[in-house]
């Protein structure tokens, strides 16, 4: 027995609807405007990129959405069970996200987040995103209003190297 920690290998595999039971719980206890089932149907539907995390106890932790496009991928959904923040989830599937538009020669990844959630902005952030503009009236909010987006992208490097 080797007394040296192993690294966590997370599990992450493409999204069906076998799993939407859990990723709709997911949703549901971290969004008060949550995706419905049929918002991840018509994903799936239409072939976007859909991946679930797995955690060390077969445990789905987390999932994202992405729709990609002409060289650039738009992240759609990306979300971490709450109980399971904090341990570096968000980090593996945005690194799985960039290595993904990389592979489809995607040299700018695209997101909104609403104006609010300064803690997933500063993830975003922290991974190199920069704030490009703001889609007004986005996202719906508590009180009957609309609360802004603020839309980010990110230049992924290596992305398209040698297609030329």
């Amino acid at each position: 027995m080797s007394a040296v920690p192993q690294a966590r290998q997370p599990l992450l595999l493409p999204m069906s609807v076998l799993h939407l039971d859990a990723v709709l719980a997911i949703e549901a206890g971290a969004y008060a405007f949550p995706w419905s089932r049929g918002n991840f149907v018509d994903s799936l539907a239409a072939g976007y990129d859909a991946r679930v995390l797995y955690d060390d106890g077969a445990q789905i932790v987390g999932y994202f959405v992405a729709m990609a496009g002409v060289e650039e991928m738009h992240l759609l959904n990306i979300t971490v069970a709450p109980r399971c923040w904090h341990q570096g989830h968000a980090r593996d599937m945005l690194d799985a996200l960039e290595a993904l538009c990389r592979e489809r020669g995607a040299n700018k990844l695209w997101l909104e987040v609403r104006e609010s959630n300064q803690r997933a902005r500063a993830i975003y952030r922290r991974r190199g995103f920069a704030d490009m503009g703001r889609r007004k009236g986005y996202y719906p909010d508590a009180h009957g209003r609309r609360e802004d987006a603020i839309v980010m992208s990110l230049a992924i490097e290596g992305a398209g190297d040698g297609l030329d």
